[in-house]
């Protein structure tokens, strides 16, 4: 376990010292828009002391940060398949914040830890990307709310991250503290311990196994750990508790328990409506196909509703209403499945939609104007509307049953 623990804290660049065993591990604490902490990091790294260098990055990260044009050889439809379109969008949202602060501030959010990954690489040292997965610590947050108020949390979040142009200095204040994804939940997680547990203190606990670990691997080495400052605190403690790191590691990796629920209701709604239309022509023939209009008019009319904020092609919104009526009885396929496809063929992406792809997300307008992102919220915006049309369809069939 750690001993010695020394706080040697210049005003705005904290660092902290501390041994493992013979290791030694010293963490620089860093503001994510701060030039000065670039600059910090490369002159640490370029004196010679430390054997290894560890950031607070995770593969995705380290991926999107050292590989910004992999949207470029991006798979569309693939995305869709998997289920990563939303994870997609956030990403690009998440981006595009990143792009005004430059824009507005000529500052690069993360330069410090692009610094870091490039001195260490132009030193020859090995490079230890400590950070969980953002898919795990998004999947772990969303598991400690409700659905109405993981509904809700995030498609504000998501909003604000599009909805203006100018970041304002309380937001830039924020990410002297912590990464995008900390800003953008700052506000909530303080005072929200469900939300405070998977985003913040989960992972200074994993980043502090994920050196434990690193101090046993590489005994008798300096390790420099290059972290955001607002978790520099919670690492430090962790350090001197962690009992167990692969044992940390194992549980804080763990994906939440799944309800049976999210694949069990929409089958559960399906036999509802069948049922439903065969009792209403077992009523009468006319009563049973008023129930399937309905059926077809809210659910595709919503879709299609979707698909037209999306600023889809005309077809693709007749496609909408067309196929989410059939897709909503049966689950295994999705209207926005077949409105994306509709969208793709009609309005194939070109080379210039990929290559401007993050620049045109940076504003509004531009989420709209490019065809990748278009194509992104066809898909969102059609298989949200058809969701709530089945829901109130039942419901509308439910009532003509009953009334």
């Amino acid at each position: 376990m750690p001993e010695n623990a020394l706080a040697s804290p210049p005003p705005n660049e904290p660092i902290v010292e501390t041994r493992v065993g013979d290791t030694r591990i010293t963490l620089l604490g860093t503001a994510h828009v701060s030039r000065k902490s670039a600059e910090t990091v490369r002159r640490l790294i370029d004196s010679g002391r430390y054997d290894v260098v560890a950031v607070e990055l995770c593969a995705s990260r380290h991926h999107a940060l050292t590989e910004p044009e992999a949207l470029a050889q991006m798979n569309l439809m693939q995305v869709f398949r998997q289920g990563k379109a939303a994870m997609v969008a956030a990403n690009l949202a998440m981006g595009a914040y990143q792009q005004r602060i430059a824009e507005q501030y000529g500052i690069e959010p993360g330069a410090e830890m692009r610094t870091a990954l490039e001195a260490a690489e132009a030193h020859g040292l090995p490079l230890l990307l400590i950070d969980r997965e953002i898919g795990t610590t998004l999947r772990r947050t969303a598991a400690n709310l409700g659905w109405w108020k993981r509904l809700t949390l995030f498609s504000g979040l998501l909003a604000g991250l599009l909805s203006s142009e100018e970041v304002d200095e309380e937001e830039i204040e924020r990410l002297k503290e912590g990464d995008v994804l900390e800003a953008a939940f700052s506000e909530f997680a303080r005072d929200r311990q469900d939300l405070y547990e998977p985003l913040i203190a989960e992972r200074d606990r994993y980043m502090a196994a994920k050196l434990l670990l690193a101090a046993r691997r590489h005994p008798g080495k300096h390790i420099l750990a290059v972290v955001g400052a607002g978790h520099l605190k919670g690492i430090v403690e962790q350090l001197q508790s962690i009992q167990d790191p692969e044992a940390e590691l194992e549980r804080l990796d763990a994906e939440p328990p799944r309800s049976p629920w999210p694949r069990l209701l929409p089958w559960l709604i399906v036999a509802l409506v069948l049922f439903g239309f065969w009792l209403g022509f077992s009523r009468s023939s006319d009563l049973g196909w008023q129930l399937v209009w309905d059926w077809v008019a809210i659910n595709g009319g919503l879709s299609a509703l979707g698909a037209l904020f999306a600023a889809a092609h005309p077809l693709t919104v007749l496609t909408a209403f067309v196929a989410a009526p059939i897709t909503s009885l049966n689950p295994t396929i999705g209207a926005g499945m077949v409105t994306a496809a509709a969208e793709l063929m009609l309005r194939k992406p070109q080379v210039r939609d990929f290559a401007s792809l993050r620049h045109d997300v940076a504003e509004w307008r531009g989420w709209w104007r490019n065809r990748v992102s278009r194509t992104l919220l066809v898909f969102l915006f059609s298989t949200l509307g058809s969701a709530v049309g089945t829901y109130l369809a039942g419901f509308r069939i439910f009532d003509r049953l009953t009334g």
